[in-house]
């Protein structure tokens, strides 16, 4: 027997269950090792979204509905990041939630990012050189002493998208309360596996598409009631209006008071799909999942002779593209990332997705 056979022979029974709910909800798909990129859908996804998709092409549409459908998704993304609904904002992308936070800061601000982070939450700081906003790129590892040293806000990934390093995040708060900077994590990488709290950030961003299994085009932002006066409503429409149908037309912003001032107008099936997969993880024991996720990254990793590790996402050097070539080949779906090859683990994945992988990189692949 091997190990990614026996990984799961001391499983709480209650995580266990609910794990396996969650797992039963989604359709079965051997070597889909890429939540990293895009997750799948949950069956109830794709029926929802089939449904909505009759009822438009029936002219059966409904702004109101599709309204209330979105709040029904704030309200389950509240409790996936451990906020109260005031604190969720919806939108579309990271970097437009990103954009926000940037445009709020004062001129000649001070930033420190990761340097090798995910553009989205990067390339949004850099665009406002023209303000004397400097951006400090410096490796995770060092992210707590830069911001230590002082800064104006902190962005950083919770979990590294190339790598799936997890940062310290103990450590860089403590730095940015110590010197009055206002912190920004990104938990795309993190949310739907591992267990967050999105109320010990002033903001956060999270697109859905990816762990949470939400359609592309569904992301949350966080705001703590402390940032709110921070930021600005950059892109604020009339559904950031305290009263979205009395705010479609006009040039007076009556905004919301909370973080819905903060709203990007939703694009409507995506929330409609939204909901079905934000039910299922609101409901899961997430703690659960990090541990089903870890257990097989694990026995991957003991696979090629890893220690193991603390995170769902594994990246292993891969210059040439011979590994992922090897791994596609056997059915795998892996992701390529800065001469690397990504693999990740999540709910739908088991043992002989683990089997699988290994047995198409053979021995000595690093």
């Amino acid at each position: 027997m091997t190990a990614a056979t026996t990984i799961f022979s001391h499983r709480d029974d209650a995580a266990a269950a609910s794990v396996d709910a969650l797992r039963a909800a989604y359709p079965q798909v051997r070597g889909h090792l890429d939540a990293a990129t895009c997750g799948l859908p949950l069956l109830g996804t794709v029926v929802a979204m089939q449904r909505a998709l009759q009822e438009w092409q029936d002219g059966a549409a409904c702004a109101v509905r599709y309204g209330e459908t979105v709040e029904r998704a704030r309200g389950l993304a509240a409790r996936v990041l451990g906020v109260p609904t005031s604190w969720v904002a919806t939108g579309s992308q990271t970097s437009v939630a990103v954009g926000t936070v940037a445009a709020g800061l004062p001129d000649g601000a001070r930033v420190v990012v990761v340097e090798d982070d995910f553009t989205s939450v990067t390339y949004p700081f850099t665009q406002h050189a023209d303000r004397g906003i400097e951006v400090v790129a410096v490796p995770l590892e060092g992210l707590a002493d830069a911001v230590a040293r002082g800064c104006d806000a902190v962005a950083f990934s919770l979990v590294a998208s190339r790598t799936g390093h997890l940062a310290d995040v103990d450590a860089v708060l403590e730095a940015a309360h110590d010197v009055g900077a206002l912190t920004l994590a990104d938990l795309t990488q993190a949310a739907g596996w591992l267990p967050v709290t999105a109320e010990r950030f002033d903001v956060t961003v999270t697109s859905g598409y990816k762990w949470l299994s939400c359609p592309r085009g569904t992301a949350v932002t966080t705001v703590a009631p402390a940032a709110r006066d921070h930021l600005r409503a950059t892109s604020a429409g009339w559904y950031a209006s305290e009263s979205p149908w009395d705010g479609v037309y006009g040039t007076t912003p009556r905004l919301a008071p909370d973080a819905r001032r903060f709203d990007v107008s939703p694009a409507w099936l995506a929330w409609v799909g939204a909901v079905p997969a934000l039910e299922a993880y609101a409901a899961v024991d997430l703690a659960g999942v990090r541990d089903h996720d870890v257990a097989l990254a694990n026995a991957f990793r003991a696979g090629v002779d890893l220690p193991p590790g603390e995170s769902a996402i594994i990246s292993l050097p891969d210059p040439d593209g011979a590994a992922r070539a090897r791994l596609e080949a056997a059915g795998c779906r892996v992701a390529g990332r800065g001469g690397g090859v990504r693999l990740a683990f999540h709910v739908w994945s088991d043992a002989e997705d683990v089997e699988l992988a290994l047995a198409s990189l053979g021995t000595g692949v690093i």
